[in-house]
């Protein structure tokens, strides 16, 4: 849940300030000219928005990646959750004309847990944790412990905040920390969930290491993420491709991006069991189309505006994102297993 923080704002993203935006209020608007307003701002805006993008740059490092993800989404979750709510992340869109989209959203994650054939949860913890929607509907639904890690101080301190207005500060604990050195004993979690925060991870090895650490002998491991196309052997991506993936990559500080063939053939080399994967780009795809929708209002276009550069060029990014959708680049790809029981020094299960 680390990268939709913006996916409210696709089609209003693309104003290009020549400094951060200071006091922005909204111009008045009567009932006949608001959305015309609305419409004006963004094709006037979006005819700027390739500049976010021109000159590339080299690859960031990972402390680069790490200091600007934190910063992506202390300045841009409040604005997500103001407009779609506490749950960052897809929906499920089946039937696809649902227009129920909060509840969607919540439906992704049942349905998420459902194909991964969890039925029961003492302990999770939630991997890239957003605000927290995830780790608290585990927790109500399971009656278990939830702990969830970001590297957002904003998010970290909104999830605690929202635990306990919601009744669960007790059973749901938030805090800053690295995905790939995670803060927990190993084998501490019997559920180990990551919706869509493995995209950020620029060493995938060690991400896959961590999950399997913290989950203890015989737990699920889940992992949803964006992922590029499968490769046949000795094949690349194309110039195209490898160029598509370069902006979005700068827009939402990602590293490179890998298959859901090599989160697989990860899985199996730390010796998973039952791995499954499954691509649900399809069902996710109406979301795009509510996102839109939704930022075509004023309140959405200021909003954006006091977010600052990184959510504006974020915002623009989504279009790529949908691009890469549309011709088959991007997929979303839902992986999991369980990890293997203990065996002693003879052999034997423990």
């Amino acid at each position: 849940c680390l990268l939709v923080a913006t996916w409210s704002l696709p089609s209003v993203s693309a104003w290009v300030p020549s400094s951060r935006p200071q006091n922005l209020q909204p111009p008045v608007m009567t009932r006949g000219n608001s959305n015309a307003a609305s419409r004006s701002a963004l094709f006037g805006v979006a005819r700027r928005a390739a500049n976010l993008f021109r000159g590339g740059g080299r690859e960031r490092t990972r402390d680069e990646l790490k200091l600007g993800i934190a910063g992506f989404y202390d300045r841009s979750s409040k604005l997500w959750e103001d407009v779609w709510g506490e749950h960052m992340h897809h929906g499920f869109y089946v039937p696809e004309n649902r227009t129920d989209h909060v509840q969607a959203q919540v439906d992704l994650i049942d349905q998420v847990l459902a194909w991964a054939k969890v039925d029961s949860c003492t302990k999770a913890v939630d991997v890239g944790c957003g605000i927290g929607g995830s780790s608290r509907h585990l927790a109500r639904k399971y009656n278990c412990q939830t702990e969830g890690i970001t590297l957002s101080p904003y998010q970290a301190g909104r999830g605690n905040e929202l635990a306990e207005e919601q009744g669960l500060k007790g059973k749901c604990n938030f805090q800053v920390a690295d995905a790939l050195q995670m803060p927990f004993q190993d084998n501490s979690f019997d559920v180990v969930w990551s919706l869509e925060s493995g995209e950020h991870m620029p060493d995938k090895v060690q991400f896959v290491s961590e999950l399997f650490r913290v989950c203890e002998p015989g737990g699920r491991i889940i992992i949803v993420t964006w992922t590029h196309r499968d490769l046949d052997e000795g094949e690349s991506l194309t110039k195209k491709e490898d160029k598509l993936l370069d902006k979005i990559n700068r827009a939402y500080y990602l590293p490179r991006w890998c298959s859901g063939k090599d989160y697989v053939n990860l899985l199996e080399g730390f010796g998973a069991k039952d791995v499954q994967r499954e691509d649900w780009s399809y069902i996710i795809a109406p979301f795009w189309k509510a996102v839109i929708r939704s930022s075509l209002n004023l309140k959405s276009i200021w909003g954006l505006l006091r977010s600052g550069f990184s959510t504006i060029r974020g915002a623009y990014a989504m279009l790529l994102m949908l691009r890469g959708y549309k011709n088959g680049l991007i997929k979303f790809d839902l992986l999991t297993c369980t990890k293997p029981p203990a065996v002693s020094k003879h052999g034997m299960p423990m």
